[in-house]
């Protein structure tokens, strides 16, 4: 008895640095210090495989994967739904889109009896309005929620038809086989808003021209009025209306001169596509992934690759990239802890889904279990929620 209770007390008080402790089930994940895993899982339309790894000190990425009915009706649509969040300035705003958004597109579906761009305009434009009602409400008492945004790429597998919504710098590529070379090719099919991209700085530009500094350089890294990077997100109310750009914000985020405009965007970049039997699958990933690998070096990883733990290796060969960039061993890198990580990499999301042309045919009359995961370990006990 006295055996069992030192053995149950020393569990209790092991010290929380421990970083290589696995905890979850494969169900739901699981937890190997700072990372999050599902190594593979099935979806409608085929298989995928989840992982994200955290550098702030609270994770700021967010991310799901809901597949089965994409609305309220029994008669469908039916589907595959995949978001990545990469939230900025706290993890406010990517947690309520992870809670929010796939019910808006629901709604949305079940309206319109069908899955559509307008579906997915609509869904990001409620789940925007929400969250300026959340700021509005905690204002008082919280004004620096006004600072916090989110990026938000959405995919939806839906009926042989590929639809991908984006604002801010995630991204997704497709592996498409080339069968004269054998070869799988890269091919990223978002679009980005980022400013350090010229084109998106013209263009933000142009819809500013009044505003000589609506885009600064600063510290050799181009930012809307010198505070972000991205000129379309989820949230960042304090850059979308003036009565959130006031005393009590920090003055860091104020700016000299009234806007009369929003001078960011919530609207979503959108495509539509038709599938095709020689599409592989898709990587979708926020920016911390692609500021160390190239669209074609992750697919290159994937399809030389079990399926089993893909997304993992794309993780630990961008980690490994920083780590070469850094000077230093990627084995020295993993023991950086929370928060002095952000100095190393970014919090990273990865979703690789599989896609598997005769699911993905008559995935529109499905009538299986329903997944719903979210990246991080939704269904992780509370304690282990955020790793040490």
């Amino acid at each position: 008895m006295l055996v069992t209770l030192m053995n149950l007390l020393r569990a209790c008080w092991r010290p929380s640095s421990n970083r290589h402790a696995r905890t979850g089930s494969d169900v739901s994940g699981r937890q190997d210090g700072l990372l999050w895993y599902k190594d593979t899982g099935q979806h409608v339309n085929g298989e995928f495989s989840m992982a994200v790894v955290q550098a702030n000190n609270l994770l700021e990425d967010q991310c799901q994967i809901e597949s089965g009915p994409l609305s309220f009706l029994d008669s469908g649509p039916y589907g595959t739904f995949v978001g990545v969040y990469d939230g900025h300035g706290g993890p406010e705003t990517a947690r309520y889109i992870n809670d929010h958004l796939f019910q808006n597109l629901k709604r949305f579906a079940s309206e319109q009896n069908s899955m559509s761009a307008d579906v997915l305009k609509k869904a990001y434009e409620a789940t925007e309005d929400g969250f300026f009602s959340v700021v509005t409400k905690q204002w008082p008492v919280k004004p620096q929620i006004a600072a916090v945004g989110s990026c938000c790429l959405v995919g939806v597998i839906c009926s042989g038809m590929l639809y991908v919504a984006n604002v801010g710098d995630s991204r997704v590529v497709l592996g498409k086989h080339v069968k004269a070379t054998g070869e799988v090719l890269a091919v990223q099919l978002s679009a980005e808003h980022n400013v350090s991209i010229e084109s998106v700085r013209k263009e933000l530009q142009s819809m500013h021209p009044e505003d000589r500094h609506i885009v600064v350089l600063k510290h050799n890294v181009w930012r809307v009025k010198g505070l972000i990077q991205v000129c379309r997100s989820i949230g960042d109310a304090y850059l979308k209306k003036q009565e959130f750009n006031r005393e009590p914000l920090y003055a860091k985020f104020r700016l000299r001169e009234p806007f009369h405009k929003p001078i960011l965007s919530s609207e979503p970049s959108i495509s539509v596509q038709p599938l095709q039997p020689h599409d592989q699958f898709l990587i979708f990933a926020s920016d911390g992934l692609w500021e160390h690998l190239t669209n074609q070096e992750a697919v290159d990883i994937v399809h030389n690759s079990p399926r089993n733990g893909c997304a993992r290796k794309l993780i630990r060969a961008a980690l490994q990239e920083a780590a070469k960039k850094r000077e230093m061993r990627y084995s020295d890198l993993k023991k950086i802890d929370r928060g002095v990580r952000r100095h190393f990499h970014d919090d990273i999301t990865v979703i690789v889904v599989f896609l598997d042309s005769s699911l993905i045919s008559r995935a529109s009359t499905y009538r299986g279990p329903a997944l719903s995961l979210r990246g991080g370990g939704a269904a992780i006990c509370s304690n282990t929620l955020t790793p040490t």
